[in-house]
């Protein structure tokens, strides 16, 4: 199948979190099953300053906020990525410093709306034009493939086209709606049957996450969990009512990860490389001592404790900072966290860094060296999330051995097998699930875990078992491949 993917970013050319590296992965892993998937993104200064090669391809208006705007469309010339990617470029949309969502100072751009209305019309432009343009052989996608709000109105753009491809949209966080008002609704000249609670309207606005949900061919989510977690009202965020009405037309399927560039035997960022079969707590032992090196850590023999993520409630900061004094005083962990967040909680963890400076590094901001480090170097990863769509960090920590502390939710509730006394029988114990969301909870787990890894053998049976699980792409790829061909024979909802 010809398989397009629209998103707002993809790694290694924009990436703010996980949407970016499922729109590089799961490409990948369709093309090396037969597929031509291709991903469309917006020419962001940031990825044009990377100074990729692109062709031009040719030249479409397309209707913006009381003006139309001229768009060029670009591919990128990079000999070295099978996939080939296409770039919207409108220097007045896109061409500004800041990440795809906010500025330099972390203000979310005024104009998103029209930012992305802009580039989903793009997209349902190019699925018709493509095949006319300069610069390369006539390519037409039979599936669309559109991801989180930013692209929710490309299926409802294509819903107006004749002979359109089929539509697949993906939540990969319902946290985030795209929820803007009804005056940017008229000014960006969106259909006017479109206002109505069958369509997009929702709650004295419009949700752009909605018109994928509701036009779409077919919708998913990144985990089986989390798509019954968010037909709650607890996870549904004013969704669970739209999302229970979808019926068949909704699932979840899980994400993998890139075994190859998570991969303890092959990391260039490590100190030792390793797998479950060889050299594994050797390895285990000399990169945690690495890692307490680079980190200015005492490098005694004790438990090491990880994090990795962004330094907001929603991934349990807030519980790791509360439980930090007593766990230093009652233990002897030392702890390494990469992140960047919320500007109390930076604060509250340099203070306390400050206080235990030889048993806890904080590293304020994203370095993906030191990621690979934490993961090879850390006894335990620390996952407490308030909730978790998928989740990414935990299956790294599995593939590395470094065993995962998590919530139960999402995600993490599908990846990660419990510690109990019947799962170290049967031996599908994978890492440490708490009991509820809070600080006592996450306490009481890891203590349990530090109880476990007293016992040499019985811990080294739980990573080798945590290493073995299958996280890559192949099986979710499968599962894909499968409802798009269902898709294209779908009856789409129609304004």
């Amino acid at each position: 199948m010809n398989i397009l993917f629209a998103a707002s970013e993809a790694f290694p050319y924009i990436k703010t979190g996980g949407l970016g590296d499922v729109v590089h992965a799961l490409p990948a892993a369709l093309q090396k099953l037969g597929d031509d998937a291709r991903i469309v993104l917006p020419a962001y200064r940031s990825i044009l300053e990377q100074g990729v090669n692109v062709v031009e391809l040719g030249t479409l208006d397309v209707q913006g906020a009381n003006t139309r705007h001229k768009m060029r469309i670009l591919q990128v010339d990079d000999k070295k990525q099978d996939v080939v990617v296409y770039l919207i470029d409108i220097p007045s949309l896109y061409d500004r410093a800041g990440n795809p969502y906010v500025d330099a100072n972390g203000i979310v751009w005024p104009d998103n709306a029209e930012r992305y209305v802009v580039f989903s019309r793009a997209v349902a432009l190019l699925t018709k034009f493509l095949p006319g343009l300069k610069g390369g052989k006539a390519w037409v996608p039979e599936v669309v493939h559109s991801n989180d709000w930013q692209t929710g109105l490309v299926p409802a753009f294509l819903s107006k086209m004749g002979n359109a491809p089929a539509t697949v949209f993906t939540i990969h966080n319902l946290a985030y709606d795209g929820h803007f008002s009804y005056d940017e609704f008229t000014r960006l000249s969106l259909p006017a049957e479109w206002w109505s609670p069958d369509y997009i309207e929702f709650y004295d606005g419009f949700s752009m996450l909605k018109a994928g949900l509701v036009f779409s061919d077919a919708v998913t989510t990144v985990s089986p969990n989390y798509a019954k977690e968010i037909c709650t009202e607890k996870y549904g965020n004013r969704f669970e009512g739209v999302l229970s009405s979808l019926g068949d037309k909704f699932s979840g399927i899980l994400n993998g990860i890139d075994l190859e560039i998570w991969n303890p035997e092959t990391d260039p960022y490590i100190k030792q490389n390793y797998t479950y079969e060889n050299n594994l707590m050797a390895a285990k032992r000399a990169n945690k001592m690495d890692l307490l090196e680079r980190t200015g850590l005492s490098k005694k023999q004790v438990p090491v404790l990880g994090f990795v993520g962004r330094l907001v409630e929603q991934k349990g900061i807030d519980l790791i900072i509360s439980i930090l004094p007593e766990l230093f005083e009652k233990t002897d962990v030392s702890i390494v966290i990469l992140g960047a967040g919320q500007e109390h909680y930076e604060a509250q963890l340099i203070q306390l860094m400050d206080e235990w400076p030889d048993r806890l590094h904080i590293h304020i901001g994203y370095s993906e060296e030191l990621a690979h480090q934490i993961e090879a170097g850390c006894d335990l990863f620390l996952m407490p999330s308030m909730f978790e769509p998928c989740g990414l960090n935990q299956m790294y920590s599995l593939r590395y051995g470094a065993l995962p502390i998590v919530t139960n939710t999402g995600g993490l509730t599908d990846t990660v097998v419990n510690v109990t006394f019947a799962s170290l029988q049967d031996q599908t114990a994978t890492g440490f699930v708490m009991e509820a969301d809070d600080a006592g909870s996450l306490l009481v787990s890891i203590s349990h875990a530090l109880e476990l890894y007293k016992q040499s053998a019985l811990w080294e049976q739980v990573i080798i078992s945590a290493m073995m699980q299958d996280l890559g792409w192949d099986s979710s790829a499968q599962a894909y491949r499968k409802l798009y061909k269902s898709s294209r024979s779908g009856t789409r909802k129609t304004a």
